[in-house]
């Protein structure tokens, strides 16, 4: 039986987001897999020490070290990981979570070469990264998407009469929120009975600036805070149009899911979104921080709700490629 060493931010019962670590450490071990999954300890430097720790005790024991790695700090700490299983000689594999990872290759590019050149095999969730690391002469990428169980996703088209908008991400700063809010109150002044939901655990006050931006409109938004994924697939049924407003992105698993759904999405352009989605056949693309194209983008809907039902069909074909029933099989390739 391979043994497999998960390093990354696992911190979902501290009330944050599952994250690559949470998610995928179970389903490896569903495929048969011995699973070792670190750290979650909030302490980011506590929980640096106890990655450090888990890697030099399983060094005798581990076939491979998977690395959640991430655009910000966290870059610093798959580095580390990274530097420390190279070190002890142990094959390992960061797993590419950030959007902005490309402009780090720029900005770090010694550390860049340390980390990612000498890893077994990089792990690309999305096309668009696979691309990036391409350019910057990186060569040992593999692209294995981001999945979901589609059988847990009823796909329900929904009528548009009524703009009920849904956003589910982090309430964090470079998802830009607050767009959303903005968003809302210019469709309110056309469509009086439109409704926004936002769901999604604080990360940096962004949340509480929300909160605050939505009073300040004087609009009823309904924040719940952060959902299992159960919960926000049934809150989903109460909404028909899902609005992506980040401005850094990889291949979000939030619009995977919301294309699983039937809820045609409007994002922004920027990252791994135009890889997932054709602007106009299964999504609408819309540029970055632009109130005024999103509002078109949901206005467009409303008023032609079968080309919207069209997007939603062709959105949900689309994700059928996603199914961790198919993607499973690119892990099993790569571990045995």
């Amino acid at each position: 039986m391979k043994h497999l060493l998960y390093v990354g931010n696992k911190l979902q019962q501290h009330g944050y987001t599952p994250s690559g670590v949470d998610v995928y450490s179970k389903k490896f071990e569903e495929l048969g897999f011995k699973v070792t999954a670190v750290s979650s300890i909030k302490n980011k430097y506590l929980r640096l020490l106890k990655m450090f720790f888990t890697i030099l005790r399983y060094r005798n024991s581990v076939d491979f070290i998977l690395i959640d790695t991430y655009s910000t700090q966290n870059f610093y700490f798959a580095f580390l990981c990274g530097l420390l299983a190279k070190l002890i000689k142990i094959k390992y594999i960061p797993i590419l979570r950030g959007g902005n990872l490309p402009q780090r290759l720029v900005k770090s590019k010694k550390l860049s070469n340390l980390l990612f050149k000498n890893a077994h095999v990089n792990i690309a969730p999305s096309k668009y990264l696979k691309d990036a690391f391409n350019v910057h002469n990186f060569n040992n990428v593999l692209y294995i998407p981001n999945s979901i169980s589609l059988k847990d996703y009823e796909f329900t088209p929904k009528p548009i009469d009524i703009p009920k908008l849904l956003w589910v991400r982090s309430f964090v700063k470079i998802y830009n929120p607050k767009l959303a809010i903005k968003i809302f109150s210019a469709i309110k002044s056309k469509y009086p009975e439109a409704t926004l939901c936002m769901v999604g655990p604080e990360k940096d006050g962004s949340l509480q600036n929300c909160k605050a931006y939505a009073e300040q409109l004087n609009l009823n938004v309904k924040f719940t805070g952060q959902l299992t994924k159960q919960e926000w697939r049934e809150l989903s049924n109460n909404y028909n149009i899902f609005i992506n407003t980040t401005n850094f992105d990889n291949t979000p698993v939030s619009v995977i899911e919301a294309m699983a759904l039937g809820l045609p999405v409007i994002s922004t352009n920027v990252g791994g979104l135009p890889y997932l989605i054709n602007n106009v056949e299964d999504g609408i693309l819309v540029p970055a921080n632009n109130p005024t194209h999103f509002i078109d983008a949901i206005v467009s809907l409303v008023e032609n709700p079968t080309k919207a039902q069209e997007l939603s069909i062709h959105a949900r074909e689309k994700v059928s490629n996603y199914d961790w029933q198919i993607v499973k099989l690119n892990w099993q390739k790569l571990f045995t």
